[in-house]
């Protein structure tokens, strides 16, 4: 028998990841959210995964364009993770004052970060009430000499020296 969610939430604060923020565009609408379950799959060929709650924006915009980029955040991006985690209660857009760009695909990438995945979808498979999406990286870059964001029970930490 499973363990029931709060359980596996209260394991889970034991894991400590990087923060990313999946975007997407299509049809002119744009959006992202902040994202825990990124990894590298292969380097030959280039494949990354996300997994994408179904009922979201993101995850629609991911369908209808075949492509997502991944952002990771640097140490002084919490608020960035806030906002698009749906955490920022101000009412503002989630891309209000944040520099973008965009690579091959059209989807875009946060300026700043500490790198970025550019990715065409490769495979879909349905998990849950989420989809695992595995991306094609088309285009990656580490971007600069910052330390990444971390989350770790519950808050944000910085990687001591």
């Amino acid at each position: 028998m499973p363990v029931d969610s709060e359980t596996l939430r209260t394991a889970l604060r034991g894991w400590a990841s990087g923060v990313t923020i999946v975007t997407a565009r299509a049809g002119g609408e744009t959006h992202g959210m902040t994202v825990s379950s990124f990894t590298s799959v292969s380097l030959d060929p280039p494949l990354v995964l996300v997994c994408i709650e179904q009922s979201t924006r993101t995850h629609r915009l991911i369908q209808a364009s075949g492509a997502f980029a991944v952002s990771v955040l640097n140490e002084s991006q919490g608020e960035w993770s806030d906002r698009f985690g749906g955490r920022d209660s101000d009412g503002r857009e989630r891309f209000e004052g944040v520099a973008t760009f965009a690579a091959l695909t059209g989807a875009p990438i946060l300026g700043d970060g500490v790198a970025y995945f550019d990715c065409v979808i490769q495979e879909k498979h349905p998990a849950g009430n989420h989809t695992i999406f595995v991306g094609q990286v088309v285009a990656a870059k580490l971007a600069n000499g910052r330390a990444p964001l971390v989350y770790w029970k519950q808050a944000y930490r910085k990687i001591a020296s």
